[in-house]
């Protein structure tokens, strides 16, 4: 099986060039805004931070709330770069945010509620110093964090060699590994490794 890195990169290229290149200025000034208008900017490349856009962009269901599992997504919780913060405070982040919004109390947070809460009563998420909220998958994350970045639609494969570069066609090659692997037990009648050792011939 080829690599995938080939198969990637002329996936991503298109995407590169629609965002511009990576010496543009950024698209906010990160010690005036909030947290949810940094998201924004970083994870999203929207400078304008629209209150209703920004509640249907991370209702994932779109079945017009946030659940405490979206909660936990919009903050990057389950992102492997928040994975040195604790299940506790991860809890407590969830807890916070619905008790700002969720004025029924039902533990979610509806449209309305968080569209009230942001614009009548000035209600905002808190940054909990956590990061910006990475919820993208593998691709987007290093498609939007560094690919373009550092390269752009010029980039050929063997100049793709930082660190983050190979870190991430690391990880592909892992999947595609395992992948085969799974390919050819699916093949096999038996798989000996799962049976247990009691039960094989010596």
């Amino acid at each position: 099986m080829h690599s995938l890195r080939t198969f990637f990169l002329a996936l991503l290229l298109p995407l590169i060039s629609a965002h511009g290149n990576h010496d543009q200025k950024p698209l906010i000034d990160p010690n005036e805004a909030d947290w949810a208008a940094r998201h924004m900017a970083e994870e999203h490349h929207i400078a304008n931070l629209d209150p209703s856009a920004f509640f249907t962009l991370h209702d994932y269901d779109a079945n017009g709330q946030w659940t405490r599992e979206e909660v936990r997504r919009t903050y990057g919780l389950d992102d492997e770069s928040a994975k040195d913060v604790g299940e506790e405070k991860k809890g407590d982040i969830v807890n916070i945010v619905i008790d700002i919004f969720d004025k029924d109390k039902d533990g979610a947070i509806s449209r309305e509620e968080f569209m009230t809460g942001w614009r009548e009563e000035s209600k905002r998420l808190p940054d909990f110093g956590t990061g910006p909220g990475h919820h993208g998958d593998d691709e987007y994350e290093y498609e939007i964090h560094h690919f373009e970045k550092f390269h752009d639609e010029n980039t050929r494969e063997e100049d793709l060699t930082h660190p983050e570069d190979i870190e991430h066609f690391r990880k592909h090659d892992e999947m595609d590994a395992a992948a085969e692997r799974q390919e050819m037990l699916d093949r096999m009648p038996i798989v000996e490794a799962n049976i247990p050792q009691k039960f094989r011939r010596n």
